[in-house]
């Protein structure tokens, strides 16, 4: 008897600890477009439940992606590395299948969150890396994977196959996988509700090619069928990520889950394109660029975070904040501590109401084709699309679609972002600024 108020003293700690470790998980979705929601001004497309979200969490209107590609970005999410330090900067596909792979002694939020008592999980595209390389997402902190590893593979939505783990699970071509992955997903929170639970949940939908199988209610619009499809898949993006709230829900963990909704990179569509126009993707004219290019279209994203009773209700955001900050904010929620060199910063205490943690600046380069940068400092932003390309320099305050090169007018800035732009970054063999001499 005399041991029962120390047993009973154990098990509220116990308690006191697991609470104090809240669910999170992060939707990465694919090529989605800021102007694609509702809550960003879209018209046309339905995102009734991210709207909600919204309404009831916060929306951000500069939060920035790793880099403007999907392996590059997904890469800088997963380590808390922006893309001057990242090991990835680019897409490099590997044949038959994958990409290059993130390297073994690389500390992904995953591997953090599992030394933290975590059950992990990563449903939807991984394209870090194959399972028999250093990058694979069983060996990078993930005790579940389930979809599709390479990128290449990801673009059909009626796939021949995809992988249960590390094992093919073959299909007849006619499933479409995203039915597959939402319930893999579901289940995964249902398995691992009781204790903490980290969902990297990086599903597909918009990206192309552009295939559904029900065009629901816009099977009836006097669109293209391209058009029609985007809309459903943007709309199905939506009811899978209500299916995810209505499930912590019913389970009773909503006020103890993050969840934290986000683009990669910006749309594959430039405005002049169909689809652009049809749907307003630039917003307007709001922001200039897309996917591959760093201006604000390719990195500003629509991202939302949702905890009831933690991260303020109708908040919208206009401080800007970047995926590299996933890291150390999850890490600081599980009570571990950040054993790596990181460019990342918590967004603990601004998730809740607080301001966006200070820093220097914001940093970007990507490789494809030749190789680009920019770099964000206070509201100016700069961009050289080239190793030889003079630097562009923006007002973010003022010009948020980048349209008024001020270069010639502020030298001293210019100089400054050129010395940013040195020093933001670690050469790397695999990632060299120099232009390409030609054989």
């Amino acid at each position: 008897m005399k041991l029962w108020p120390t047993l009973l003293l154990s098990a509220c700690f116990a308690a006191s600890a697991h609470a104090a470790k809240p669910n999170i998980i992060f939707v990465l979705s694919d090529d989605l477009a800021m102007g694609d929601l509702g809550c960003y001004g879209q018209k046309l497309i339905q995102t009734p439940h991210l709207d909600r979200m919204a309404a009831e969490g916060t929306r951000y209107t500069q939060a920035y992606s790793g880099t403007s590609v999907c392996a590059p970005s997904r890469s800088s999410l997963m380590t808390g590395l922006d893309m001057g330090h990242c090991p990835i900067r680019a897409n490099r596909e590997i044949q038959p299948e994958g990409q290059m792979p993130l390297p073994a002694d690389t500390v992904t939020v995953a591997e953090v969150l599992k030394d933290a008592g975590y059950a992990t999980g990563c449903f939807g595209k991984w394209g870090m890396g194959m399972f028999d390389t250093t990058g694979s997402p069983l060996k990078q902190g993930f005790d579940r994977f389930y979809g599709y590893n390479c990128q290449r593979h990801a673009h059909s939505y009626f796939p021949a196959y995809l992988y249960d783990n590390d094992k093919r699970l073959e299909l007849d071509g006619k499933t479409y996988a995203d039915t597959l992955i939402q319930k893999q997903a579901l289940d995964f929170i249902r398995h691992h509700h009781e204790k903490p639970f980290f969902l990297f949940y990086a599903t597909t939908l918009p990206h192309g090619k552009y295939e559904i199988d029900d065009l629901g209610i816009y099977q009836d619009k006097p669109w293209s069928e391209q058009e029609k499809t985007y809309a459903a898949m943007v709309t199905r993006l939506d009811r899978n990520i209500g299916e995810v709230v209505d499930l912590l829900r019913e389970l009773g963990i909503d006020k103890n889950t993050l969840v934290i909704t986000a683009g990669d990179n910006g749309s594959s569509f430039g405005p002049k394109t169909a689809l652009g126009k049809r749907f307003d993707q630039s917003m307007g004219g709001k922001l200039r660029g897309f996917k591959r290019s760093l201006y604000e279209g390719g990195l500003r994203e629509a991202a939302i975070s949702w905890w009831p009773g933690t991260v303020p209700a109708g908040r919208v955001s206009d401080e800007p904040w970047a995926f590299w900050d996933f890291l150390p904010t999850a890490a600081e929620f599980a009570g571990e501590e950040v054993k790596t060199k990181v460019q990342g910063r918590s967004l603990v205490s601004y998730l809740k109401g607080g301001d966006a943690p200070e820093r220097p600046y914001f940093y970007w380069e990507l490789h494809e084709g030749k190789p680009i940068q920019a770099i964000r400092f206070g509201d100016w932003k700069a961009v050289r699309n080239g190793p030889a390309a003079k630097i562009e320099l923006y007002d973010l305050s003022k010009d948020a679609a980048e349209s008024d090169n001020l270069a010639e007018e502020k030298p001293d800035l210019v100089a400054k972002a050129e010395s940013l732009m040195k020093d933001a970054r670690v050469d790397d063999p695999n990632w060299p600024l120099a232009a390409k001499k030609r054989k």
